[in-house]
């Protein structure tokens, strides 16, 4: 076979990349969907079939499928409806986008098998590199969108990606790109598929898994203020880059085939999950690098296996990995989840070990001849590769360059000093009743309710299943605020997020008693007002079933609340009413006051507080934004701490206290009992002003 006919034209690269960036989407993008209904429903749902869309290729297992759907135009059409199951983030509903999607990732599938197992070598090869860097290119998008992909952010970038996609479909088939030319017949070491698609299982949930956003691994290592760890900026950047170099490393076949580089893998898994700040970040540099780097090599393996069968383990493994990993999490809310609680030292262990079956328990193939000439210079050439990364590396690096700015924020002018606005908010990781994306809303939300300091409670969205999403960056570059993330998310978590505007002096990160029932997280945290501290405390308490929980939990809070020696306000989703066991704990053991004790249909969500003046308080729908309201209360920082009077006279008429102290008209009047808006209103019997 002449050298020439392995060269992949730039043309036919740039297309490729197209496909996979589009393929990676999809795969990214099915998970969330899926998840969204167990979410809302605490419970297994049943959607959790249409992952099953995944195992499509088992197709090629019936004789003639394969060179059926290897046909160019067939082939063509089932490019065409991948691309057009992008459209399903515009659909109606939230079913129908779900099976459009799983419908599309499905189609993706097939595509895949029926390219990488090509009899063609050109075309195997450059699906891998097309696979490859648009792995590469959609984690560069993500840098331009603060860690979101933009399929999936809003209807116009959602439609400059179909266009862009179909464009560079309909270029594949018109120019003939999907005719087999040549024949190059690999016969597959049958004996070993079966290791070898384990190993390609587990390869792609570690990089969906650690590498799916270039700022996962900070949150892994993140600890209180002030040594805090790498920031999910700069911290992004250095994975951004090390993720860069392993790809280069690639060419150098004889490392991922080496069990010393396999070890190095796995010591650096294992420091990123038990290594705090710095040290487990140097961790997950060096795991960048090996994952990039063995890809290649497992591709090359496991294209000379069975494609059904190969393909239908791999996304087994995958599956499996992923969803003990959602156990591990979940475990209060699934069946045998005792046995998976707080377990990702053994998802971890399964992991490396799946890439260690796939990489050396094959051993015997042939190591003269490659299936997939992904790796050997001789037989193709790398130069338009090199062209395109080093293309996708100026983009991500500008992506960064765009949003450098010093992380100093001007303090929010008060029109009378010591002033300041507390808010707490159940967030639902940061996609609204409808699984569609609410940043942008809820960055509009907070902004008009003027908060200055900030909690939102279920916002740890960087797992694979949510989405990859960092919330706290997005949200603290787009509102300009200090952001403090904590415990970090290997802590097990539902997350639990501080946006501030004003400067974070210290913190620490707690995970609260929890013997029976799920893992709870919460921060006290030190901030710097105006030049006088303020603490606060913020939890997410744990289900209201487990009762000894609750019990510790209320008695380890109180304690922080006690032990404050400055003014303190306590912003906590209790999940007890007003007057419960737990309630009076944080009161009396606290010694803290209910913001608003008249206040007594809330369940969940509380704020209450010590050495302030209460100003003003109020209840914000939510509006489709999330299952819970907003609460938000205004305090004044008394100029004697050690002698003067709180507020205690309240009143519901606007008139009687000065204008600084309103809220935002923007959310309407006072409203007595619940409020079934559809944006965001005051309800409740609020809003509520105290006077002296």
């Amino acid at each position: 076979m002449e050298e020439r006919s392995q060269l992949i034209p730039l043309r036919d690269l740039i297309r490729e990349t197209v496909n996979g960036y589009v393929f990676w989407s999809l795969f990214q993008g099915l998970g969330p969907m899926i998840w969204f209904y167990p979410l809302n429903e605490l419970d297994i749902s049943g959607y959790e079939a249409f992952a099953a869309t995944w195992f499509s290729p088992i197709l090629f297992a019936i004789p003639g499928v394969m060179s059926l759907v290897q046909n160019r135009w067939v082939l063509g059409v089932l490019r065409l409806l991948m691309v057009g199951s992008l459209a399903s983030f515009q659909a109606p509903t939230t079913l129908s986008r779900l099976m459009i999607l799983a419908g599309g990732a499905g189609v993706s599938m097939l595509v895949l098998a029926a390219t990488l197992w090509s009899p063609d070598v050109k075309i195997r090869s450059s699906t891998f590199w097309g696979l490859f860097l648009g792995l590469l290119s959609l984690v560069t998008s993500r840098v331009w969108f603060v860690s979101f992909m933009p399929t999936w952010w809003s209807n116009q970038t959602n439609s400059a990606i179909i266009t862009l996609a179909a464009i560079a479909t309909i270029d594949q088939i018109l120019s003939g790109a999907d005719v087999i030319n040549s024949r190059d017949k690999v016969k597959p070491d049958q004996p070993y598929w079966f290791p070898t698609a384990v190993g390609l299982g587990s390869l792609i949930y570690l990089t969906h898994w650690c590498f799916g956003e270039v700022s996962l691994v900070t949150r892994w290592v993140v600890t209180g203020f002030p040594d805090h760890g790498p920031t999910p900026y700069y911290g992004g950047v250095g994975v951004f880059l090390c993720l860069i170099c392993g790809f280069y490393m690639s060419g150098c076949r004889h490392v991922a085939q080496s069990k010393i580089w396999w070890l190095i893998g796995a010591l650096s898994l294992a420091g990123l999950y038990y290594l705090p700040t710095y040290q487990g970040y140097t961790g997950g540099l060096v795991l960048a690098v090996y994952t990039m780097s063995i890809w290649p090599e497992m591709a090359d393996r496991v294209s000379r296996c069975p494609p059904a069968r190969s393909l239908l383990v791999a996304i087994v493994t995958y599956l499996v990995e992923i969803f003990f990993f959602v156990w591990t999490v979940a475990y209060n809310f699934v069946p045998g989840g005792v046995y998976t609680r707080e377990h990702t030292d053994y998802l971890m262990a399964a992991v490396m070990l799946g890439i260690f079956v796939g990489l050396f328990v094959g051993k015997s193939f042939d190591q003269s001849f490659t299936a997939l000439p992904v790796i050997e210079k001789k037989r193709i050439s790398l130069s338009k590769v090199h062209l395109l990364l080093g293309l996708i590396l100026c983009s991500g690096l500008a992506g960064f360059a765009t949003r450098y700015r010093q992380q100093e924020f001007s303090p929010p002018s008060q029109a009378e000093p010591g002033e300041f606005s507390a808010m707490i908010w159940t967030y639902h990781f940061g996609y609204d009743n409808r699984g569609w994306p609410s940043l942008e809303r809820s960055a509009k939300l907070i902004n008009e309710t003027g908060a200055d300091f900030v909690t939102l409670l279920e916002s740890d969205a960087s797992k694979p299943f949510l989405g990859n999403n960092d919330l706290g960056m997005w949200l603290g570059e787009k509102l300009g605020m200090y952001v403090d993330f904590g415990p970090a998310t290997k802590t097990h978590t539902w997350g639990n997020l501080i946006l501030s505007k004003y400067p974070i002096v210290k913190s620490t990160h707690h995970l609260l008693p929890s013997p029976h029932g799920e893992l709870a997280p919460a921060i006290t945290v030190t901030v710097d007002v105006g030049g006088r501290h303020v603490d606060f405390v913020v939890t997410h308490m744990g289900n209201d079933r487990d009762i000894l929980d609750r019990k510790l939990q209320a008695k380890f809070l109180a304690n922080e609340l006690k032990q404050s020696k400055n003014p303190v306000v306590f912003l906590g989703y209790v999940t007890s009413a007003p007057g419960s066991r737990d309630y009076h704990e944080l009161l009396t053991n606290g010694n803290v006051k209910d913001i608003d004790e008249t206040d007594r249909d809330r369940w969940c969500e509380y704020i209450m507080y010590r050495g302030l003046q209460k100003l003003g308080y109020a209840r914000i729908t939510h509006g489709g934004l999330s299952d819970t309201e907003v609460q938000i209360a205004k305090f004044h920082i008394p100029d004697n701490p050690e002698n003067y009077k709180d507020n205690t006279r309240l009143t519901t008429d606007p008139s009687k206290v000065d204008s600084h102290v309103h809220f935002n008209k923007r959310f309407g009047s006072f409203h007595r009992g619940h409020g079934y808006f559809s944006d965001h209103k005051f309800h409740m019997s609020t809003p509520k002003y105290f006077l002296p």
